[in-house]
């Protein structure tokens, strides 16, 4: 039982520290939108790689960020049934969600992402624009740790649930402030 203990910790501690770098990405996002929008209509100065940057940098913030909204159980999800239950309960949907539902999908994508990451590699592909950022395959390569990142999160809610369901109450999430809709 101490290994999956363990195991749980490690990943969150992993997830929460990316989480938390990934959204300083955040601003500078924000900060380079507002460089494009006063370049554009204030001097008339569009440069492609600009534009580009905060396309990518949301890619990047949203795929790398994905295991860190899992362990904050953040992601959008239709809690009619889910909410109301108890902490039991929840524990067996998650569970089985991330063993049946969340864990495959990882699968499925790494499966059909793991050739178009690689031939993008091989190729050192580029922006198809004129004047984009070169290091595309860097940000295609964002899939994989993605996969890699929401897999391991997947198996970490996978072995808290079961913890909890073993009677681990350390690892019973903390109850959810709902305010006004």
């Amino acid at each position: 039982m101490s290994g999956l203990v363990t195991f749980v910790n490690l990943v969150d501690r992993l997830n929460e520290r990316i989480g938390r770098g990934v959204a300083w990405l955040t601003l500078l996002m924000v900060l380079v939108t507002f460089a494009v929008v006063i370049l554009r209509y204030v001097y008339a100065i569009g440069w492609v790689w600009l534009q580009e940057s905060y396309v990518w940098l949301h890619g990047v913030v949203f795929m790398l960020g994905a295991g860190y909204t899992l362990l904050h159980n953040a992601h959008v999800r239709v809690d009619i049934f889910y909410r109301p239950n108890s902490v039991r309960y929840k524990a067996i949907i998650d569970f089985f969600g991330s063993l049946l539902l969340l864990l495959p999908l990882v699968v499925v994508v790494i499966y059909f992402s793991y050739g178009y990451v690689l031939d993008s590699w091989f190729r050192l592909e580029e922006s198809r624009e004129a004047g984009g950022l070169p290091g595309l395959f860097l940000l295609k390569s964002v899939i994989l740790l993605f996969c890699m990142l929401i897999g391991l999160q997947g198996l970490s809610l996978a072995a808290r649930s079961l913890l909890v369901l073993l009677g681990h109450p350390e690892f019973q999430p903390e109850e959810e402030e709902t305010g006004p809709i």
